[in-house]
């Protein structure tokens, strides 16, 4: 049997740039390896200036190893295409690495793959045609070959990129582009991110807590008085600063946050996956505009998981302004002060399940006076009173208070409801309830 029939004969039944060569090709080639190594590297500094210096010392070694792994991977693949390639990998990951702290372009870099590619062929025609190779492997030789030198090409690109990122001026900028990345709605592709994260060295959470700043004083610029730690993500600029948190805010993490931004306050989202962080930044912000609408204390670090219903009675301003409208309109032809009073009471009322010494001991009224108001309220509302939904509505717009706007000539206008918070229970009484 001649070489060539040898050849076509141990191809095998798959296909793909190298699982389609025939495994004797190994055997041709693996003799090839040692000389060609050495040509390809004596090429590189030949025909690129960048690298005619003297390879030696520890940037040298790197130099030809990378070279030698590559080409010994290559071979090995044909032999047995399961081979790992972890090994090679590895070595032009860090080849990569090191060409950009020696400060070459990659112009240069991807060149020096170009002529490694060029050299091989060169060589694999000349063994090629030594061998008796048919014009068929041939061609199949050359399309593996590329492909392979592309791949190593690929992940030296990653790992020049990834040195890149982490100098310091780049590893600012690549931090905000991937914290803009998981803040994008909707949520940017998870490979996406982590190929980002790589880059700069994160580690991607499965969950974190985003965190809406707020500078404490409109005069003067933000201080940060110490770095944050490393896999804390922040944006400062801009009218909305933000940072993001792996994980859960626990107390060491939060009073390390608070020396770092003592000029800000804190509104600290949800601890949520990864893909639902922006809807958890998005309820911080509106937790911070409750804060400043003195609907919510105003204090330095707020939990918006403290405050959901708030956020949620006041989702839709214009649904609660209507259902307000619709609701409260038997007040109309009432006083600003007679709304108050009713309204008062009808959320102790609400609240203390019509137990009349309760309603009383929350108003600091007297109980007969809560019955007086309660009669008002019956002949008011009616059979509302009695109807479990329509309770619900009107202690869903009690509560909703006053991050909602009535619209102009609206009868309850200026009516502060979001005050209307009964303090705690004083007294525990035997309940005595209101019939309707």
């Amino acid at each position: 049997m001649s070489l060539e029939r040898a050849i076509d004969h141990g191809a095998p039944p798959t296909a793909g740039p190298l699982t389609a060569l025939p495994r004797k090709l190994a055997e041709i080639l693996r003799p090839e390896l040692s000389s060609l190594s050495a040509e390809i590297v004596e090429e590189i500094r030949a025909t690129i200036p960048a690298y005619a210096r003297p390879l030696d010392g520890p940037y040298g070694k790197s130099i030809r190893a990378g070279v030698e792994y590559a080409i010994t991977l290559f071979v090995a693949q044909i032999a047995d295409p399961t081979v790992s390639k972890e090994q090679s990998h590895e070595v032009h990951h860090r080849l990569g690495q090191n060409e950009m702290r020696e400060g070459r372009s990659l112009d240069t870099l991807q060149s020096a793959y170009r002529v490694g590619a060029r050299v091989s062929w060169r060589r694999i025609m000349r063994v090629g045609r030594r061998s008796g190779l048919s014009s068929a492997v041939m061609s199949q030789l050359a399309d593996a070959m590329l492909g392979f030198m592309d791949e190593l090409a690929s992940v030296a690109l990653d790992g020049y990129l990834e040195a890149k990122a982490r100098t310091a001026g780049a590893l600012d900028t690549w931090r905000r582009k991937l914290l803009h990345l998981i803040f994008e709605i909707p949520p940017a592709p998870a490979k996406a991110i982590a190929e980002l994260a790589q880059l700069t060295g994160w580690p991607v959470p499965e969950q974190a807590s985003p965190i809406a700043l707020q500078p404490l004083s409109e005069t003067g610029y933000p201080r940060r008085h110490a770095t944050l730690d490393a896999d804390v993500l922040g944006e400062f600029e801009g009218l909305e600063p933000r940072i993001l948190v792996p994980g859960p805010v626990s107390g060491a993490r939060l009073a390390t946050l608070q020396a770092a931004l003592p000029d800000y306050r804190l509104s600290i989202g949800p601890c949520v996956p990864l893909d639902q962080v922006a809807d958890s930044l998005r309820w911080a912000r509106g937790v911070l505009a409750f804060a400043d609408r003195g609907l919510i204390p105003a204090r330095r670090v707020i939990r918006a998981e403290d405050h959901l219903s708030t956020l949620l009675v006041n989702s839709d301003p214009g649904l609660i302004s209507t259902l307000r409208a619709r609701l409260f309109a038997p007040l109309a032809e009432m006083t600003d002060k007679q709304q108050e009073r009713l309204l008062e009471t009808l959320r102790a009322w609400l609240d203390s399940q019509g137990n009349v010494v309760d309603i009383a001991e929350r108003l600091e009224v007297h109980p007969q006076t809560v019955r007086y108001r309660m009669r008002q309220l019956q002949a008011t509302f009616g059979e509302r009173l009695r109807d479990p939904a329509a309770r619900f509505e009107l202690e869903l717009v009690l509560r909703a208070g006053t991050a909602v706007s009535p619209a102009p000539g609206e009868p309850w206008a200026g009516y502060p409801v979001g005050e209307l918070l009964p303090g705690p229970r004083k007294v525990q009484s035997s309940p005595q309830r209101m019939s309707g």
